[in-house]
């Protein structure tokens, strides 16, 4: 007999295989229970959700031999029939195939005639937003008032497709993505029906690869067993699929928490030994770093998709801040990939990103800042050129120093409101006024303190905290040296004759004066 691929083999027959659509369909199952049957269903979602096969539930149900319900016998001859896909009385059309409005006229013209076997004569149009205009006008009117004995079912990817009089006329069902968990749990199934060996970690993969879609799921898992030569297995699937073991992001993850810098690169070489889509990897990550935040805000967490306990121990060498930052950091790093010189030299800056900006509190066990305090420092990398070490500075000279810096826009006006308090050694501790400090994000100070290490060509670290009393800022000292300059104008004018005979001879009254200069 011939090998049948998974996705065929293992096609639902009953609404109860049908994986994570039991609440949509709830309503289509009660209604054929109780025998109130409409004469059009239309059944939309993602790709391999299961649209047609509840379509081709829907018929059995319709016609099984046993009567009308939502759980057809299966063993009838119409049922047999129909997961055969040999019942006369069901007719399948792919819209797609068959657009014109002569194909639906034809259809149309059938539809008179009373089944030859069934119980009613089962019309299934597969992905029918792709019929033309002329066609949906000609199906409007059957659609509504079809004949006692036809019943039609819908199916498309694309509901939004379809006329508003179309949509009007059906019972609709969108079927839902499918999550990993119910994915990896019936792959898990399936294969123990089959005798097949399997590593959990392997469905893992499978299951996020699959992007809710069971029927790819399935396909990839019949070349997975290919690939693991009769198996299921971690490192198969995963040079499969181009993306690295889950065990490698959790040892990349811990590496970067904790700074390993020698392991990091270890870690970085034996993911470039492997066929790498460097995409999914990114998105794994940005997917673990989530996690992670969950984990340290919900201590009785448990992860679907990952291993909860490795998921909490991480939850335990970050803080909340850098986790944020981490995540952050991998989604930009998604979005940079295309414009990378290589998938590889984007995916490895990333990682060094994160390796490299950090706050200086990498892990909960260092003593935290207390609430008034926001401490974040980030070591930027060293040129290959480097000046003499930044020398000492005092209040006296810090808008000088401002001044001097590559900034503009909202990075000057955020380094204007801060006021600097010491050095020590190439970490400068800054304070930021109270009633800015809604300036204080990663973004900004890594402008900042980037700006620093470029005009001084050394690494520069910034500890930044939020000040609960006034600060004499460089923007307030601006601020204070304009009203000054305003003051004395408006002293030198009144006192000027020229202005005093102008305005009582000529009835001018001065509403704003402004400095030029």
């Amino acid at each position: 007999m011939a090998y049948q691929v998974l996705a065929r083999k293992w096609r639902p027959q009953s609404f109860d295989e049908l994986v994570g659509q039991e609440q949509v369909l709830s309503a289509l199952i009660h209604s054929l229970n109780q025998n109130h049957l409409h004469h059009a269903y239309l059944f939309t979602g993602t790709r391999g959700v299961g649209k047609t096969t509840a379509a081709r539930i829907t018929a059995k149900c319709f016609n099984c031999e046993q009567g009308v319900s939502a759980k057809p016998c299966g063993a009838c001859p119409s049922c047999i029939e129909i997961r055969e896909g040999r019942f006369i009385d069901l007719i399948e059309i792919d819209a797609a195939s068959r657009t014109k409005v002569e194909d639906t006229r034809e259809l149309l013209d059938n539809l008179q005639y009373s089944p030859s076997k069934g119980r009613f004569k089962v019309y299934l149009i597969d992905e029918v937003h792709m019929l033309s205009t002329h066609s949906f006008n000609a199906l409007l009117k059957t659609l509504e008032e079809p004949p006692p004995h036809v019943k039609f079912l819908l199916a498309t990817t694309d509901p939004h497709k379809l006329p508003v009089t179309v949509l009007s006329r059906c019972l609709q069902f969108h079927l839902k993505h499918i999550p990993n968990a119910l994915i990896q749990a019936r792959l898990e199934f399936i294969l123990k029906a089959e005798k097949i060996q399997f590593e959990s970690e392997a469905l893992n993969l499978i299951a996020k690869a699959a992007e809710g879609s069971l029927r790819d799921a399935l396909s990839l898992l019949d070349q997975a067993i290919n690939q693991g030569e009769g198996q299921v297995l971690s490192q198969a699937t995963a040079n499969m699929l181009g993306i690295t073991e889950t065990h490698l992001l959790y040892e990349l993850a811990e590496v970067i928490a904790q700074q390993k810098t020698a392991e990091f690169f270890r870690l970085i070489k034996s993911i470039e030994d492997k066929p790498t889509d460097y995409a999914a990897l990114l998105n794994l990550m940005a997917e673990l770093w989530y996690e992670v935040s969950i984990a340290q805000q919900w201590p009785e967490y448990q992860s679907l998709d990952w291993q909860t306990e490795r998921i909490h121990a991480l939850a335990q060498l970050v803080t909340p801040t850098l986790c944020q930052l981490l995540y952050q950091m991998a989604l930009q790093g998604q979005r940079d990939l295309p414009f990378a010189p290589q998938p590889k030299i984007g995916f490895n800056m990333t990682l060094l990103r994160m390796l490299a900006f950090q706050p200086l509190d990498l892990t909960q066990n260092q003593p935290q800042a207390q609430t008034s305090t926001a401490k974040v420092a980030t070591p930027t990398a060293v040129p290959a050129q480097k000046k003499a070490p930044l020398a000492e500075f005092n209040i006296d000279n810090w808008q000088a120093v401002l001044q001097a810096l590559p900034l503009s826009g909202v990075s000057k006006q955020f380094a204007l409101h801060m006021s600097f308090e010491k050095q020590e050694g190439q970490t400068l501790y800054l304070n930021l006024s109270q009633e800015h400090q809604t300036l204080l994000n990663p973004k900004l100070i890594e402008r900042l303190q980037n700006a620093f290490s470029e005009h001084y060509q050394t690494p520069i670290l910034l500890q930044i905290s939020i000040s609960q009393t006034p600060l004499n800022t460089p923007a307030l000292q601006q601020q204070k040296a304009l009203e000054d300059s305003q003051k004395q104008l408006q002293e030198k004018l009144a006192q000027d004759p020229h202005l005093d005979f102008i305005k009582n001879n000529f009835n001018v009254k001065i509403n704003t004066i402004k400095s030029i200069s």
